[in-house]
């Protein structure tokens, strides 16, 4: 990407690839039995993975970021907000056309202005629920397409979404 099309903000027609955005503490809870690999595995059907991120609280625990780090995961701790930090990222990476798609895991209807702000800058947007009843109805719709890890998926704008 050249830099004035980063400072447009205007989206790198070359962009390609999906940003993974995972909100670790709403999506790695006991009652949801989330495995990574399986959220790494709903964002790559829809292409190639440009960046995955688990956002993390200080209080996440070492073993918890080795397994991620093990599975190819950049883990993002921050001391304040998790939501914040995740929404910011993503946001940029909108703005600056870094991805074709924008996939972010949570069950957090704080996301939805991070969802509508990709969409406007023409980015297909994917949430991703960690369970059924994990899922923000808020979020999925807002986005483009949606997927449940417990196996339901909704692919509006992507027949990848389906499988």
């Amino acid at each position: 990407m050249e830099q004035g099309d980063e400072a447009s903000g205007e989206t790198d027609p070359d962009a390609g690839g999906v940003a993974l955005f995972v909100d670790g503490p709403n999506v790695l809870r006991d009652e949801f039995d989330v495995d990574l690999d399986d959220v790494r595995l709903a964002a790559e059907a829809e292409g190639p993975l440009v960046t995955t991120r688990l956002y993390l609280d200080e209080h996440a625990t070492p073993g918890l970021i080795q397994a991620a780090e093990a599975r190819g995961f950049e883990v993002v701790i921050t001391s304040g907000d998790v939501d914040v930090r995740l929404a910011v990222d993503a946001a940029r990476f909108a703005a600056e056309g870094r991805m074709e798609t924008l996939a972010i895991a949570s069950r957090d209807t704080d996301f939805k202005p991070v969802v509508e702000t990709a969409n406007g800058y023409g980015i297909r947007t994917l949430a991703i629920a960690p369970g059924e009843f994990g899922r923000s109805d808020a979020l999925r719709n807002a986005a483009n397409g949606s997927v449940t890890l417990d196996g339901d998926t909704d692919a509006d704008a992507s027949p990848s979404a389906s499988r």
